[in-house]
């Protein structure tokens, strides 16, 4: 019964709008205020617990070094690059939007972050340069997606500490898929453009000196995924530490190498980052909290026991997941999916044979998609509030978007290998 009222509670508070984390807290609460056996004291120790490890420690690390990058100006350099590398296609900012994503997918490691971003970076000069507000929403919305599996996503490192899944093999699984995602959404822009007459390519001829100086500026950040995944592949730092490696890089970046930081936007970026730390961080706890509860009624073993009495074959198996997962990310912020359900739904993978880092990636592709899609995705929200564009020409523009990466997460579904030919490889 107390269960069935949390339950409740959490379906009343989600139709009320109440934000996901003070949702499942709330929840959390009314299973201990109506009659559950345990103290009440074991929530605020979950919550507590929830913390209480230290790969969590690379979350707030990786924001810091994506904030840093932004105050360094490594961002706008970044964007040059993407620029310079597509002015000779159709839809030239369009395509820089999707490139600028995937070169940001290592540093701000989350997606709501990106599309910030680039919605506040970007979508005015799509607009300057005759992109329909709503096609540049779409875009920069859909792009951002990019982030969630391209190293070191945020939603990995959750992922892996969640479900005891290898972060490093997850850092790996993801490129190739994150990869795939920004190579077929260039060609989408592209169609679209050519067919609507969108910004056509630019002819003129880019001078050598133009080229060293934009690549060289460009690289430097770019560097960082690789510096990350190399000392984790080699061993020279754990997950965690390369995200205080990922900050030192960063403040070193901007401090000596571009000179555009000083003490004062050293605070500041601080502050955002602490800011944004505890946002993701808040929802881990209390998301902690809210599972803890499904598993002292264990409701876990019960759907676990269901899936796999019910079904016999792991593709039918990864066909539910997929519609389960897609349908409660219209309606569930990301990593309040990955810790309420993954565990519930890794284990029953494992069953089916399904290697554990291959299920972390379509776990994650899917929870990303979710936040897109109406009624209540959180980057589609994230994106018409700064850019101003209506919720339903948002969605007409997004749509071939958001059927493009449903096709891409069955192509990752039932091809493994292309998550787990590098991880496999490397390791």
């Amino acid at each position: 019964m107390a269960v069935g009222f949390a339950l409740v509670a959490l379906f009343v508070l989600f139709c009320l709008g109440a934000p996901v984390a003070f949702a499942l807290f709330a929840s959390s609460l009314v299973y201990f205020l109506v009659g559950a056996d345990q103290p009440m004291v074991m929530l605020i120790q979950r919550l507590a617990g929830g913390l209480e490890s230290i790969s969590l420690l690379a979350i707030p690390f990786f924001i810091m070094a994506g904030v840093f990058m932004n105050h360094s100006g490594i961002t706008d350099r970044l964007l040059k690059l993407a620029e310079l590398l597509t002015r000779r296609l159709h839809g030239g900012l369009a395509q820089a939007n999707v490139l600028l994503s995937t070169f940001m997918g290592g540093l701000s490691g989350s997606n709501i972050a990106d599309a910030a971003m680039n919605a506040k970076l970007l979508v005015p000069s799509m607009n300057a340069a005759g992109y329909p507000k709503a096609f540049s929403s779409a875009v920069t919305a859909s792009s951002s997606l990019i982030t969630s599996t391209i190293p070191p996503g945020i939603a990995l490192i959750v992922y892996g500490y969640v479900n005891n899944v290898s972060i490093g093999r997850l850092f790996l699984a993801g490129v190739v898929p994150g990869v795939l995602m920004a190579i077929a959404m260039m060609v989408l822009v592209s169609m679209q453009c050519r067919r609507r007459g969108y910004q056509p390519p630019r002819r003129e001829r880019v001078t050598r000196h133009e080229w060293i100086s934009v690549t060289r500026a460009g690289i430097i950040a770019l560097l960082l995924p690789v510096v990350v995944i190399g000392g984790i592949r080699v061993g020279i730092f754990t997950p965690t530490e390369a995200g205080a490696m990922a900050v030192l890089y960063a403040l070193i970046v901007g401090l000596f190498v571009y000179r555009e930081m000083g003490l004062g936007s050293v605070a500041l970026a601080t502050r955002e980052s602490l800011m944004a730390s505890v946002n993701v961080l808040f929802i881990i706890a209390v998301a902690s909290g809210f599972a803890r509860v499904l598993t002292w009624e264990q409701i876990p073993q019960q759907i676990a026991l269901l899936l796999s009495s019910g079904v016999n074959s792991a593709i039918a198996f990864l066909l539910i997941a997929n519609a389960l997962l897609l349908i409660l990310g219209m309606f569930l912020e990301g990593n309040a999916i990955l810790i309420v359900l993954s565990p519930l739904l890794a284990p029953v993978a494992a069953q089916f044979g399904i290697d554990p880092v291959h299920f972390g990636i379509v776990f994650i592709l899917n929870a990303s998609i979710g936040t897109i899609t109406p009624p209540l995705g959180t980057v589609m929200f994230t994106t018409c509030s700064i850019t101003g564009v209506s919720i339903p020409d948002f969605i007409r523009a997004v749509m071939p978007y958001w059927l493009l990466l449903v096709g891409l997460l069955l192509v990752v579904t039932f091809v493994p290998a292309i998550s787990l030919a590098l991880p496999n490889w490397v390791f």
